[in-house]
């Protein structure tokens, strides 16, 4: 994909959108309560150092109850919604890929074990995508901003390190995006590769038999396996690495600011809840980006079959040819003997989208192709093959030119 958005998902999935504008709804809110709990907290804590009493604890311990609960619900109210999300693109993603393979049968570019795994596995694979990542993605737009305005208001120091080392974070997942996306693209073609391998073994099973050659594609069959099982590897491998690099530059990064708050607190410079409320508040801002580098791995298939999805699907779209109620294409051929010939005359019409201007759309019609004067003749004889015929064919109708045995080449 182009982005950590692809474009083509909003275009094509109207569910996508409506998740998007949720996930905003709920990541503001669960910021605003990650900002009544650290308050709640570093209240309680330094009111017990301050008047050495348990007064009032039991309190803020209601209250820091009902914001767990309150973020607990906000978690499994986006992950519902992610899970619907998913289900809803990956039905519209596969009835687009079934009714473009319907369309264009013979030249589509993609084999039956390819799309066998590509409406299966390969879009099941988006799961990890609507989930993972993109409610993730979502959080680490609206909860930074909010908590790194808290700590703005109460500690401007600790504002400046986050606000230096926060954009580190974006650019080592760049970074580790590119090897990430390499990597899967490799490990799809390879996966890809087996699917092609296995659905043609199976397909030429029997004539394999007869010549006695079924065993000897077992090795090809292993080696195929091999190298997806390896690629496989290499792409945990860059998984684990990536989130240890990720978890470390966000915990120097705290601690920087842990380090500086203990020693302005200890002269005097910062009083003990400022200090508590931003310590607890500084993780918080790091974490959604952090999660993001995570859990972009988990997607990464996901991203890699919508990508082959979206290509198979844009192959058959067909072009726009004109603007207005009616769009036509004519052209003309002579035939391949003789000038007296009748001419081949092949229109389309193509309705559009267009209604009149007072808003409302007209009764969609469908789109119909008209051939006058087909014919044929092939080479080295005089006599056609296809006399001059004409005839109609609508949207979704299949026509078969036939006849006698011998009328071919």
């Amino acid at each position: 994909m182009a982005g950590p958005i692809d474009p083509r998902l909003l275009r094509r999935a109207s569910a996508t959108r409506g998740f998007l504008v949720a996930g905003v709804a709920v990541g503001s809110a669960t910021a605003i309560l990650t900002l009544g709990q650290a308050w709640l907290l570093s209240r309680s804590v330094a009111g017990i150092f301050d008047t050495g009493s348990l007064d009032g604890l039991w309190t803020a311990a209601l209250l820091l109850l009902a914001v767990f609960a309150g973020k607990a619900l906000l978690s499994w109210l986006h992950q519902w919604i992610a899970h619907r999300t998913s289900a809803a693109v990956k039905s519209q993603l596969r009835r687009d890929i079934i009714g473009a393979r319907l369309a264009h049968p013979v030249d589509s570019p993609a084999t039956t074990g390819g799309l066998i795994t590509l409406v299966t596995q390969g879009l099941d694979a988006l799961d990890g995508y609507y989930s993972k990542y993109l409610p993730q993605l979502v959080l680490a737009v609206t909860v930074p901003i909010i908590i790194g305005v808290a700590i703005l208001t109460s500690d401007f120091w600790s504002a400046v390190i986050v606000a230096v080392t926060m954009p580190l974070i974006p650019v080592f997942m760049a970074l580790v995006g590119w090897t990430t996306e390499t990597i899967t693209k490799r490990r799809w073609a390879v996966q890809t590769r087996l699917a092609h391998h296995f659905a043609d073994l199976v397909t030429g099973l029997p004539t394999l038999q007869v010549f006695g050659r079924a065993k000897a594609q077992a090795r090809g069959l292993k080696e195929t396996e091999a190298a997806h099982v390896r690629e496989t590897m290499a792409t945990l491998r860059v998984s684990f690495l990536s989130a240890g690099v990720l978890e470390l530059l966000s915990t120097l990064s705290v601690a920087v600011i842990a380090v500086t708050i203990g020693f302005r607190v200890v002269f005097g410079e910062l009083d003990l809840a400022t200090a508590l409320f931003v310590l607890i508040l500084a993780p918080e801002a790091y974490l959604p980006i952090r999660q993001v580098g995570v859990h972009y791995h988990d997607s990464a298939d996901g991203v890699a079959a919508a990508k082959s999805a979206f290509a198979l699907i844009d192959a058959h779209e067909p072009d726009s040819v004109g603007v207005g109620a009616a769009a036509k294409l004519v052209f003309s051929e002579q035939a391949t003997v003789g000038l007296d010939q009748p001419q081949l005359s092949v229109s389309a019409t193509v309705p559009t989208e267009a209604g009149p201007k007072s808003g409302r759309r007209p009764a969609a019609a469908s789109p119909l192709l008209t051939v006058r004067g087909l014919t044929h003749t092939y080479p080295g004889t005089d006599t056609p093959a296809l006399q001059p015929i004409s005839f109609e064919v609508a949207a979704g109708d299949v026509v078969a030119i036939a006849g006698g045995s011998g009328g071919g080449p």
